[in-house]
């Protein structure tokens, strides 16, 4: 059994190897749909508001949340178990520590051999980018210029890197975080680890400023109400969201959402249970949007079985929603242990 730290995962593990293994997992799960089994995510709330309402511990601790991801892959010659163990700790960053931390084991289901234990911070973030990476690889207008990054935590450096890695020619990037130290210390690490992309990083007090001219949108909040409207935005404007991800949260607005050509989501369950931006728009009453319009997931995009109806999408907003799912874990993390068991990375354990 191999254990890799986070040192040992990020050293080997880039982008591009991220994208080009959940596309790959994407067209498998499309020809043999029974190779990959996901079940929905447990998902357990911590220190919640209703439970310590009346307790010191709530002054304390902000509710997070624990989730348990289990998901089985056939590669076509042999069948592995992943399982990530997430906690999601929103008071951490106060404490110089990572919003989310998690773990990972894979195991051989032919004989239960554990092998490898992980961490999955990274991992957790270079999937969850991988999958921005993936949408504006097929939904951005081809000639993208300029990113806004809405929300500069801990999400948003690798959300940035996926998507500079599918738009290699975008030279302008507006920050925007709702304390402007936080914008800065995204510029001065992000200049300072992601030195291969040759960018002009802006740091914008406002975020209508930071929107105004941006052909890509990131955003990575924990908001509870939509951040802009549609009428700050490119009327071509493409929309990665991956916050929000309970159904009380929400950081796209419902105009926004009516207006976009093409809502593509990144796992069609999790979504009508976790997604808070489309659950909202599809319960208010006065919004047209409903789930009838959603366009369908990632998979279909990847594949081309959405692209014959949506031809029209460059000339218009398109939305990406993603609430994550297990098999995309499973996947990257595979593709890890397999290169550890190769290369012998990490530690050996008996």
């Amino acid at each position: 059994m191999q254990w890799l730290n986070q040192q040992a995962v990020t050293e080997h593990l880039n982008m591009q190897d991220a994208i080009d293994t959940i596309e790959a997992l994407l067209h498998r799960q499309a020809e043999h749909p029974n190779w990959v089994k996901s079940p929905e995510r447990l998902v357990i709330e911590t220190f919640s508001h209703e439970l310590f309402s009346n307790s010191s511990n709530n002054s304390k601790h902000s509710s997070g949340s624990h989730l348990s991801m289990p998901a089985t892959i056939y590669d076509g010659k042999q069948e592995y178990t992943a399982v990530k163990l997430v906690t999601i700790c929103p008071d951490n960053p106060s404490r110089g520590l990572p919003t989310t931390t998690a773990i990972i084991t894979i195991s051989d289901n032919a004989t239960g051999e554990v092998l490898a234990v992980m961490d999955g911070i990274y991992i957790t973030q270079v999937r969850t980018a991988a999958l921005s990476g993936i949408a504006t690889k097929y939904m951005a207008k081809p000639d993208c210029q300029s990113v806004a990054v809405v929300g500069c935590g801990g999400m948003a450096y690798e959300q940035l890197n996926a998507v500079l890695t599918v738009r290699p020619e975008i030279k302008t990037i507006y920050l925007w975080n709702r304390s402007l130290e936080g914008a800065e210390q995204f510029k001065t690490q992000f200049t300072r680890d992601y030195e291969q992309w040759d960018v002009e990083l802006m740091v914008c007090e406002q975020i209508a400023d930071a929107l105004h001219d941006a052909d890509i949108i990131n955003v990575a909040t924990r908001a509870e109400s939509g951040l802009f409207s549609v009428d700050q935005i490119k009327p071509d404007a493409h929309i990665n969201a991956v916050g929000a991800y309970r159904p009380s949260m929400k950081e796209i607005s419902n105009d926004v959402i009516e207006a976009s050509s093409i809502v593509i989501v990144d796992d069609l369950i999790g979504s009508h249970h976790e997604a808070g931006d489309l659950i909202q728009a599809n319960d208010a009453p006065d919004c047209a949007w409903t789930w009838d319009d959603l366009s369908g997931d990632l998979q279909g995009l990847v594949t081309g079985a959405l692209r014959e109806n949506d031809t029209d999408h460059e000339q218009a907003i398109t939305f990406f929603k993603s609430v994550g799912a297990a098999s995309f874990d499973a996947a990257v993390a595979l593709y890890i242990t397999q290169l550890a068991v190769q290369k012998n990375l990490g530690v050996s354990l008996s």
